[in-house]
């Protein structure tokens, strides 16, 4: 095996400085996540955030836990997420481009550290998740710890396939966890409707902590049937390394941190939530199938992972927008056909990546540019609510260039299409009540609407009216001469920072234009002197 686990991850982002280490007692219960939240609501920069491994765990009763937790270690930034894939930045698209056509099956070994300690019968219900030192994510709102960085193995009792999907874990009881399977067509939710038809339970598994990779593939959306583990393994070009439960017929990471080994009842339902979803609001209460908890193996010295999630940006926004990104790009690229399309990139902050995503194309014609929006808007339920399409000059990553060719280059009575019909999948309004039975479901009302939106360049334009590019590199360069001695800031160059061509400009105002740089302008106003005309 040469991926690194967790705990290899972790030591390699303390030696790159991209690890806190908290050694003073720290509340699970109130203090932990609030703590690193700041992170994402404190004006600090992504690539300033930093990984948390708090060492002293306790809760509100004082109970002392002996694991650990990290937070921020598969995602605060995007240099972590490279760090997990064991690669650099700017290979992230490249690796998952060859994951997803190179899927390698995991290898089945006979023993793993996961299985250290097994933990079952009577200390399950005695203790059981109890002896987790899962934290509640919104003090204040939630209702009980959650799991947010469990990954949900299930399979089809067809074809035997299995799937891995992150979803939220209400512990209820020692020996007992709520899931929330609903939303955007959770292939979890398929194998509970086929298990419930034959009047079976699902087995089930939940990681918490493992390799990376495996929970980059795990937050991903594939269409059903693809096996997160073999993605993973194109990820890594290897098989990742898979033990089977202890109890249930599954098979889970031999390098995973915890797992908790169950079957989910499918004879009845209980109430599940209100949790703080990453749409940005408190999800509210509902019925939904909970795990009957068997088991929980773990390493002997493990390490439980839990995810800042809720209000984005978060660590679950920045997992999610780097894999989906690189997702719905091969889709128009591959599927689609649009070798115009450049990048994809969903809005992280408040607004959850899914809801507004940019297009950014490369002298696309008419026509594909209104393939690229509805494609992007229907490819997934409730995902694409605002699409816009930019030209290459434009940085999808900067809102304010977004609204800046939106509001010029767009003229709404000819750029701008509504499709209706839509889902507004996992978002608000919520008009069901906790005495509804608002079950999990693979299918919202068609009630919900996209705007697609041409904001790409349809004649020429003037120059961007900013000092040229050799001009401003000059500038940089004084900048940073002068910086020590007037104390200036660091610049951080921000899209669009020097002036280019639109087409609207021709050979005698280039002209125009060097002259003035060297002094001679004074040529010019004489040309201009022979053009008067007579005032009428």
């Amino acid at each position: 095996m040469t991926y690194p686990d967790l705990k290899d991850h972790i030591q390699i982002l303390e030696k790159e400085n991209l690890l806190y280490r908290v050694r003073k007692e720290i509340n699970k219960d109130t203090e932990l996540h609030p703590l690193v939240r700041w992170q994402f609501r404190g004006g600090i920069p992504e690539k300033d955030r930093k990984a948390f491994l708090f060492e002293n765990v306790v809760d509100s009763k004082g109970r002392k836990y002996d694991i650990p937790v990290a937070v921020g270690v598969l995602a605060a930034n995007a240099r972590i997420y490279a760090i997990g894939l064991g690669c650099k930045s700017e290979e992230i698209n490249i690796r998952w481009e060859q994951a997803v056509e190179n899927q390698i099956p995991p290898e089945k070994v006979s023993n793993g550290p996961v299985h250290d300690v097994v933990i079952k019968g009577k200390e399950i219900k005695k203790e059981g998740l109890g002896r987790l030192p899962i934290p509640i994510s919104t003090p204040g709102f939630d209702n009980a710890p959650y799991t947010t960085a469990g990954h949900w193995i299930t399979k089809d009792l067809e074809t035997g396939i299995q799937n891995m999907g992150n979803y939220r874990g209400h512990v209820k009881a020692p020996d007992r966890i709520g899931v929330f399977p609903s939303g955007l067509g959770q292939d979890i939710q398929i194998h509970w409707e086929k298990a419930k038809e034959r009047g079976e339970p699902l087995d089930a598994a939940i990681v918490i902590g493992c390799p990376p990779v495996v929970s980059y593939a795990a937050v991903q959306k594939f269409p059903y049937g693809v096996d997160e583990l073999a993605v993973a393994g194109g990820l890594v070009d290897e098989p990742i390394r898979v033990v089977k439960c202890k109890t249930v017929d599954l098979s889970v990471p031999a390098e995973a941190e915890i797992v908790i080994e169950g079957k989910i009842n499918t004879d009845y339902l209980e109430e599940e939530g209100p949790f703080g979803e990453s749409h940005g609001f408190m999800h509210p209460r509902q019925y939904n199938p909970f795990m009957e908890v068997e088991c929980i193996t773990h390493r002997k010295d493990a390490i439980y992972v839990s995810i800042i999630s809720q209000v984005t940006p978060s660590e679950s926004s920045v997992i999610k927008r780097i894999g989906y990104e690189n997702i719905f790009l091969k889709h128009l690229r591959d599927n689609v056909g649009l070798k115009s399309v450049k990048k994809v990139v969903m809005h992280e902050p408040l607004t959850n990546l899914r809801k507004m995503i940019i297009i950014q194309m490369s002298n696309p014609a008419r026509s594909e540019v209104w393939r690229a929006l509805a494609s992007t808007a229907t490819y997934h339920q409730g995902v694409g609510k605002l699409v816009v399409a930019v030209d290459e000059d434009i940085d999808p990553y900067n809102l304010d260039a977004v609204m800046w060719a939106v509001c010029y280059r767009a003229k709404f009575h000819e750029d701008a299409q509504i499709l209706k019909g839509m889902e507004k999948g996992h978002a608000p309004p919520f008009k069901y009540s906790k005495n509804e039975i608002d079950v999990i479901s693979h299918h919202g009302e068609a009630n919900e609407s996209s705007l697609l939106i041409d904001a790409t360049l349809k004649e020429p334009f003037p120059p961007v009216s900013l000092p040229k590019k050799e001009y401003m590199e000059r500038a940089l360069e004084l900048w940073n001469e002068l910086k020590e001695e007037l104390e200036l800031p660091d610049i951080i160059p921000e899209g669009p920072w020097y002036g280019y061509s639109l087409g609207l400009w021709d050979e005698e105002l280039e002209e125009e234009a060097k002259l003035a740089v060297i002094g001679e302008h004074y040529k010019t106003g004489e040309k201009l002197s022979k053009r008067r005309i007579e005032v009428q």
